[in-house]
């Protein structure tokens, strides 16, 4: 079993970070500091190196350093069983002059030196996964949150889900301007519908599939130590096309069906403003599957514990389906957890093989990692080895 791993990670004018290289060895990777200092700064520079809008989900100029130009960046270089790619994102400043109100936000990626389209392309050369303390709170807010998560593990399997969303978003947003705007152009609208179901049914299964997944992989995981340690989680994709997929209709009569209701909704949408209905009002439903009861009515500690099953689940399915785990992005991870689970934690840490970056304001919290981690201090702005206690 081997793992995405990043080697080097530099950062220019990203956050606090003026000009950082951070070089790693492989293993582990531990940052401590007190809060503010900027650890999860870092994790949010690696997030970025995935499709999407980080950890954070920030707007591009909110990542800019203060005292910088207006832009950033952020570059890495990244091994996997493929070889060595040198990865790159960042703000590149338009308007009238860097750091105006006139400036607009345009990302760009660059791979081995190439200037890319988009940040799907960045999909086929790492694979990241996260969980923040702002997700302790997954199970109780809305269903976006859920949804964002359950669509970042699908990404995990299937690359091409980021340019699934993006195409479904364009066509919707286009679909609720000319109802919004009274231009009822039956031809045009029905171009629009066809596309949305097609590429609305293709989300919806790729979803599917993926909770299925790893509900198998949560379900056999006893022999880890992870899974020993942490409760099993049952997940289930809650949509309107979802729901037509488990009835076991095929993809084209679903495609047929959320057509005919996107054509019957017209109306109701215009008066809305918005689509009513579709994949982009989904939710990802997650049961305790040994309590039998849903995570949003489990304790704030037993929500945590079954997000890192989750998560651990996930890695580990990617491991074995295409033989390389994620990168991890933890940030104060040993929150809620005690000590018989830090240790399991870890130790399926390790025993995957997998590049996790943990974050946390206290060293003792890792200790028991010891030789197994390389650890770092985190002091505004800047990053030193910890010398070991």
């Amino acid at each position: 079993m081997s793992a995405y791993v990043i080697t080097r990670l530099i950062l220019t004018d990203f956050r606090n970070y003026t000009h950082l290289k951070v070089e790693t060895d492989g293993r582990p990777v531990v940052l401590t500091g007190a809060n503010g200092s900027g650890k999860t700064n870092l994790l949010e520079a690696i997030s970025f190196l995935t499709p999407g809008r980080g950890l954070r989900r920030a707007k591009l100029l909110e990542a800019a350093n203060t005292n910088g130009g207006g832009g950033w960046a952020v570059a890495a270089d990244v091994r996997s069983d493929a070889g060595e790619s040198t990865l790159g994102t960042g703000l590149v400043s338009g308007g009238t002059e860097a750091g105006t109100a006139d400036m607009a936000e345009r990302r760009s990626v660059r791979i081995d030196g190439q200037t890319m389209s988009g940040s799907n392309a960045l999909a086929e050369h790492i694979k990241v996964s996260w969980l923040t303390p702002q997700m302790d709170r997954l199970f109780q807010e809305g269903a976006a949150g859920r949804r964002r998560f359950l669509d970042r593990l699908t990404y995990g399997f299937d690359p091409a889900h980021g340019k699934r969303m993006t195409a479904y978003e364009k066509v919707m947003r286009e679909r609720n301007r000319l109802l919004k705007e009274g231009r009822h152009d039956r031809h045009w609208l029905a171009s629009l519908e066809r596309t949305l179901a097609g590429t609305g049914t293709a989300i919806a299964a790729a979803r599917r599939e993926t909770t299925e997944r790893l509900n198998k992989a949560m379900a056999t995981a006893d022999q880890g130590p992870g899974g020993r340690a942490f409760p099993k989680a049952e997940l289930s994709a809650r949509g309107l096309l979802e729901g037509w997929l488990e009835e076991e209709m095929s993809a084209l009569d679903v495609e047929d069906r959320y057509r005919a209701t996107l054509e019957a909704s017209r109306r109701q949408d215009a008066l809305a403003g918005a689509t009513g209905q579709g994949p982009h009002r989904s939710d990802l439903g997650v049961l305790h599957k040994d309590k039998g009861m849903p995570a949003e009515l489990c304790s704030t500690g037993e929500q945590k514990a079954l997000l890192i099953s989750i998560i651990l689940g996930d890695a580990r399915l990617q491991a074995g389906l295409q033989g390389q785990a994620p990168i991890l992005l933890l940030d104060e991870i040993t929150a809620h957890l005690d000590a018989t689970r830090r240790a399991a934690l870890f130790d399926e840490i390790e025993e995957m093989k997998t590049q996790a970056w943990m974050t946390g304001t206290d060293y003792a919290q890792f200790s028991e990692l010891g030789s197994r981690a390389q650890f770092l201090t985190v002091d505004n702005g800047a990053v030193r080895q910890t010398v070991a206690r």
